[in-house]
């Protein structure tokens, strides 16, 4: 049996602290394990998915936190409840579609135990025998048997929740600035355009560090450089939440030290045909607008541990990360526009979402790009990466995004979390 000790030697943490991650985090299924207890089920917040998905009483959605199942459901208050998907009896699942309605209650197909929309167990089958024999034994009590229920948060039309009564406040895990930059992309009425998943064959840390790191992004996605869609010679910078854990990358498309400009998407297009010999033959990935009247053309987001919230130009996205094991992932993406958007709007935001994805002009890089580093390490598991630009701290720098502050920040609440 693996303890505590021996895990802690296993994965033998460099001196150099957050300004490291051993190789072995990504592959070791006793890792696995304790994050599964201790992030998973432990003192975070994890994003199931948006209001709008419930639409009426008895709507639910089928989503996930770590391993375990959770059954998103609006009861007839219009209150949002969240719960494991496991009856109390045998462990069956109850629901099994991604998304439906029931009317009041959830029956398990084994042995018919149901429960209604709050988790409560509300009748068992032959609860008094048949005549008069058999049953359930006087002393069982159905208020002690119903379905393991979580902490939930809303905010802005979208659910958060946790297993752990020990949790901050949401809005205290995260803090101010990230509670502002929900509101300032969310505080609108939403719609959702389009959802789908990719799998990623590598480990669900590797995508959040890749998420993490400001600097990747015009050296890795040529698109990026070249269409001048995010350089880190634009204005910018990183702003960290509550206690490092959290951060936001932005950038804004006006015009950098150097004197190019981004503002406009005319002056995009003739820039890189008189710079490249090129341009686009649509020009619709770079005919944006400023939909929040700050000039940020783009925000990245994440609340630790796997949720992430994406202004790119006016593709608007959620991404959720559910780790299938040490080596494999699960990216689920939801592209959203705004209720009062018109048609032409909403084609756009569509357009732009080509630009992220499993085959994403820009996303692409970073499906990929893990399954290349998890391949790599498998045998040199004693050894670490090295994350030392900006400083080995987890502060952000000052109007600049070349630093990994903000990965040191997720390697810092992981530590916290995890013991590791």
């Amino acid at each position: 049996m693996q303890t505590d000790d021996d895990l802690g030697q296993r994965v033998a943490w460099p001196p150099e602290g957050v300004a490291r991650a051993p190789y072995v985090l990504f592959s070791d299924p006793h890792v696995y394990a304790r994050e599964q207890a201790a992030i998973f089920r432990g003192a975070a917040w994890h994003f199931l998915g948006l209001e709008i998905e419930l639409p009426e009483t008895g709507s639910y959605i089928l989503s996930h936190i770590g391993d375990t199942q959770i059954i998103v459901v609006r009861d007839g208050r219009g209150d949002i409840h969240a719960l494991v998907n496991r009856c109390a009896h045998k462990g069956t699942p109850l629901v099994f579609a991604k998304s439906g309605k029931v009317a009041d209650r959830f029956m398990c197909i084994y042995h018919n135990w149901c429960f209604d929309l709050r988790g409560d167990l509300v009748s068992v089958a032959f609860e008094k025998g048949v005549r008069g024999k058999g049953g359930m034994t006087p002393s069982f009590c159905k208020e002690q048997h119903g379905l393991d229920r979580l902490r939930v948060h809303r905010i802005c039309g979208l659910i958060f929740a946790t297993f752990s009564p020990d949790t901050p406040d949401f809005e205290d895990y995260i803090g101010p600035a990230h509670v502002a930059n929900i509101k300032r992309v969310c505080g609108r009425p939403l719609t959702i355009l389009g959802q789908y998943s990719q799998i990623l064959h590598s480990n669900w840390k590797l995508y959040m560090e890749n998420v993490k790191d400001p600097y990747h992004a015009s050296l890795l996605h040529a698109f990026n450089g070249v269409m001048k869609m995010d350089r880190l010679t634009m204005e910018g910078g990183i702003t960290m939440g509550a206690r490092g854990w959290h951060h936001i990358s932005y950038s804004k498309m006006t015009v950098d030290p150097g004197g190019e400009v981004y503002e406009k998407a005319t002056q995009l297009r003739s820039a890189e045909i008189s710079a490249y010999g090129f341009g686009l033959r649509d020009p619709v990935l770079t005919d944006v607008w400023d939909d929040f009247g700050d000039k940020v053309s783009l925000t990245v987001q994440d609340v630790f541990p796997c949720f992430v919230l994406q202004q790119l130009r006016n593709c608007l996205a959620f991404r959720r990360v559910r780790p299938l094991g040490p080596e494999k992932t699960e990216l689920f993406w939801t592209a959203f526009g705004y209720a009062d958007d018109g048609a032409d709007r909403k084609a756009k935001r569509l357009a732009q979402a080509n630009m992220m994805g499993p085959a994403g002009l820009i996303s692409m890089e970073d499906g990929m790009i893990g399954a290349l580093i998890q391949d790599s390490i498998q045998g040199d598991q004693d050894k670490a990466s090295v994350m030392e630009l900006g400083g080995r701290g987890i502060d952000a720098v000052e109007g600049s995004r070349a630093s990994e502050g903000s990965v040191r920040g997720f390697w810092t609440g992981y530590r916290a979390l995890t013991g590791l």
